[in-house]
């Protein structure tokens, strides 16, 4: 039954999965219902601190990665429950077999079929490999850099942070953008024109900046935007700018800021 389920549910993807790129300038288009995204999900709900041991957590992260759960989409039901059984969950082939009434061997086949369909859309590595690489310093200078570049609306920092081939996409807007071209026509016109103020999380076992847009009638910061960062090397390739104030109770983050000036710097010592 859950299989079937599965076959008949619509497919969750993201905004790079469904259409070609917009061009530079080009404006966003219509917000697409929820149920067609991929969400986040919060580091803080995997219950990491009851998994034993660092290669069980990093493995769980891995699990959650937003190139990973998108590439899930594309399987087969039972293609998708092999894998997330034997390489999520870690039962052995005659277990999985078991559990979906099937052989060992069709296990196995479906487990082939399905490594190979991920593979070839998720990185060659992974982003819990990338920020280990990456270490905590440069860790600290991408998100204070990041954070501080959309407060400031300092373009240059911004584009020297991000890859040659970024990509942007803004949830629940089918809209993306990619290449700095694009992405500078797309800041200049709407984030850079906004003030700003961040806290940093995870999502997805990745990088994630809650985003805070002032409101003018409070004199405070409102929840707005959880930016998704994915890192290739020392750049950002990918920001999926969720646009969706209802998110941030999820990740245990305040609705509102306070509009004193330092306020972010010290949300990002106390987060770094």
């Amino acid at each position: 039954m859950c299989l079937t389920a599965l076959e008949r549910r619509p497919r969750r993807a993201l905004p790079v999965d469904l259409g070609p790129a917009a061009a530079a300038g080009d404006p966003l288009g219509a917000p697409a219902g929820e149920s067609a995204w991929v969400e986040p999900y919060p580091d803080l709900a995997l219950g990491i601190a009851g998994v034993t041991g660092p290669a069980a957590r990093l493995e769980q992260r891995e699990a959650v990665e937003l190139a990973f759960v998108t590439a899930l989409q594309y399987l087969p039901g039972n293609q998708r429950a092999a894998l997330i059984l034997r390489e999520v969950l870690g039962y052995s082939a005659g277990e999985v077999a078991e559990l979906l009434e099937t052989t060992p061997a069709a296990v196995n086949s479906a487990l082939q079929h399905a490594r190979a369909s991920v593979a070839r859309r998720v990185p060659k590595h992974s982003q819990q490999a990338t920020l280990r690489r990456l270490g905590d310093q440069r860790l600290r200078e991408l998100v204070s850099a990041y954070t501080r570049a959309l407060e400031q609306g300092d373009m240059e920092t911004m584009l020297g942070l991000l890859a040659e081939d970024v990509t942007w996409a803004m949830p629940p807007t089918p809209t993306w953008y990619q290449g700095h071209a694009a992405v500078r026509a797309f800041l200049a016109a709407g984030p850079f024109r906004t003030r700003w103020r961040h806290v940093p999380t995870y999502a997805n076992g990745q990088l994630a900046i809650g985003c805070y847009g002032f409101d003018a009638e409070s004199g405070s910061y409102r929840a707005w935007v959880l930016d998704v960062l994915t890192v290739r090397g020392d750049r950002i390739a990918a920001v999926t700018a969720f646009v969706d104030p209802g998110i941030f109770d999820r990740f245990d983050l305040p609705v509102t800021l306070s509009g004193r000036p330092g306020a972010t710097g010290q949300l990002l010592r106390d987060f770094l």
